[in-house]
């Protein structure tokens, strides 16, 4: 991970995609060959140039061995450093489990203590798992299905809004970021309360980038794929994730149902970060991206996926996942960032993975997930050295889970670390947790025009990508009333004229985010800037 911070304001949906991109693995494998020459540095050549790596200074099984040892402390540090009230950690290698821990609580202020056993929101490490789920798929189709399916063969209704991607898109293309969907596309009708299928309609209004040329991290491009391969097998997503990957891999406290989460009596709730604490008020429910963020899980039981995906998709004996489909969504598919200049490693992303080059010139297989709502996860695992960490936060997003994972593979390949990960991580993260809108930061002018008369103002509003809005005038305020049922309230603060503020929270907009809402000078509409990302954010006056 670079330790700069983005010039530009970015919603937390888009860093996500930057940091699921750069990645914090810092990999090292395999014991140090004697140098040539005193002070000189090893490299272990391997069957091609491309797989030369710097060798590890000393025995890899004792660095190991004294990393597990630290790792506790890592882990009270990271926590006691900022404040995320718990932790739950596992670790892989050699066929088997090799740590497993729990750190702090699952709600501040209690003193109920997290386990290996606590279910936690993973987030967008959701995305990992779900092609496994479609690499386990794509092994039972005998040859009928493949990363190279087009969406629309199998999912004859869903359209982009070109056609061209609608006939061409294929499972990979969705799995890998690369539709020409923005970041961020769909999400906003999520936090509204849209459902999955309200969702995948209104996405054939979504502007498209160019197609397989743009890379942009789409929580709902990825579930389009992912609800094709469901679709094609007769079953919902959530059946296809019991059936492939938690089942055969006993998996038991796994799901990609937000219910089957909630009914957990050991689970750890999520802790949004506002005025500088964490606090426990927020219930996040992903099903309508369940693929891409939708899982909840355990570190013990998430340590019985790494260990099938380092064993090439075999877990007992037994072949889960088709070891080639799997290799497959493992590598690099797509440049995913290049950094600040020429001098930065490139970030890649495979089919629902990350897949780069790291310090030592190892390749890493790793994903980040974030809810600004409260959770934040990590796993990385390094193949060459069949090694897997996995961790687990209930906090919002402040790198706490990257940093501990990345101190670890630090002291595995270094024997010590490397630098000052969870202040660096922090930094890197802090715009999660930051307000957003345009109006964040601003004073209303003091020379503030005076707004039309308000009730020319009520009335209601249609988009078609949004749906319906309704502005009413209650004691003197005005409120627009949006989302499905018109389930979501926004109070209009009188701004500047025909500029009101209101305050948006979700997923997308952490607590203290201002916006502006303008209503046009004849009446006829109103545009609500925070939802205008890609141009939709305007409602016309219904005849």
């Amino acid at each position: 991970m670079s330790s700069s911070m983005p010039s530009e304001r970015r919603s937390p949906r888009a860093l996500l995609a930057t940091i699921a991109a750069l990645g914090l693995a810092v990999s090292g494998c395999s014991t140090a060959a004697p140098a040539s020459e005193a002070g000189s540095i090893s490299v272990l050549t391997g069957d091609t140039p491309g797989q030369d790596v710097v060798a590890l200074p000393e025995n890899f099984e004792r660095l190991l061995d004294r990393a597990l040892e630290e790792l506790p402390t890592l882990a009270t540090d990271a926590l006691e450093q900022s404040g995320v009230p718990g932790m739950s950690i596992a670790v892989v290698h050699g066929g088997k489990t090799v740590f497993a821990e729990g750190f702090g609580v699952r709600e501040i202020g209690t003193r109920q203590q997290i386990t290996p056993d606590t279910v936690f929101q993973v987030a967008s490490v959701s995305k990992s798992l779900s092609a496994t789920g479609i690499a386990a798929a794509i092994g039972e189709a005998d040859g009928k299905l493949s990363w190279q399916t087009p969406i629309h063969e199998l999912l004859p209704t869903f359209q982009f809004k070109d056609p061209t991607v609608t006939e061409l898109a294929t499972v990979g293309d969705a799995f890998s970021h690369r539709t020409g969907l923005f970041t961020g596309a769909g999400d906003d009708l999520e936090d509204l309360g849209f459902d999955r299928a309200a969702i995948f309609e209104k996405l054939r209004l979504q502007p498209l980038d160019p197609f397989r040329s743009s890379y942009h991290y789409s929580n709902f491009g990825l579930t389009v794929g992912a609800e094709a391969v469901a679709a094609s097998r007769g079953q919902s997503w959530e059946d296809l994730m019991d059936e492939l990957v938690f089942e055969p891999l006993d998996m038991t406290s796994s799901s990609a149902r937000h219910d089957d989460f909630l009914a957990h009596q050991d689970r750890a709730l999520l802790h949004a970060f506002e005025d500088g604490e964490f606090v426990a008020k927020y219930d996040r429910n992903p099903d309508p991206q369940a693929p891409a963020g939708g899982v909840s899980s355990t570190a013990n039981d998430l340590a019985k996926w790494m260990l099938m995906v380092l064993a090439d998709g075999r877990a007992g004996g037994t072949q889960i996942v088709d070891a080639d489909a799997l290799a497959e969504a493992m590598t690099p598919q797509i440049v995913s960032s290049t950094g600040p200049d020429i001098t930065a490693r490139p970030g890649h992303y495979g089919f629902g993975f990350n897949a780069s080059p790291q310090v030592g010139g190892r390749m890493a297989v790793s994903h980040s997930g974030a809810f600004a709502l409260g959770a934040g996860t990590n796993y990385q695992l390094l193949p060459e050295l069949d090694l897997g960490i996995v961790v687990l936060t209930n906090g919002a997003p402040m790198g706490v889970a990257e940093a501990v994972a990345t101190e670890f593979t630090d002291l595995v390949q270094y024997g010590k670390v490397t630098r000052d990960w969870v202040t660096d991580a922090a930094g890197f993260f802090a715009p999660y947790t930051a307000p957003s809108g345009d109006l964040v930061g601003e004073a209303r002018p003091a020379d503030a025009a005076s707004p039309p008369p308000l009730d020319s103002l009520v009335g209601k509003y249609e988009s078609e990508y949004f749906g319906v809005l309704l502005v009413e005038l209650r004691n003197g305020t005005l409120t627009a009333r949006l989302g499905p049922t018109g389930n979501i309230s926004l109070p209009l603060e009188e701004w500047d004229g025909r500029t009101f503020a209101y305050a948006p929270l979700s997923e997308s907009a952490p607590a203290g985010s201002l916006a502006s809402a303008v209503f046009a000078p004849d009446g006829g509409s109103v545009q609500l800037t925070s939802f205008d990302a890609q141009g939709l954010g305007t409602w016309r006056r219904a005849a």
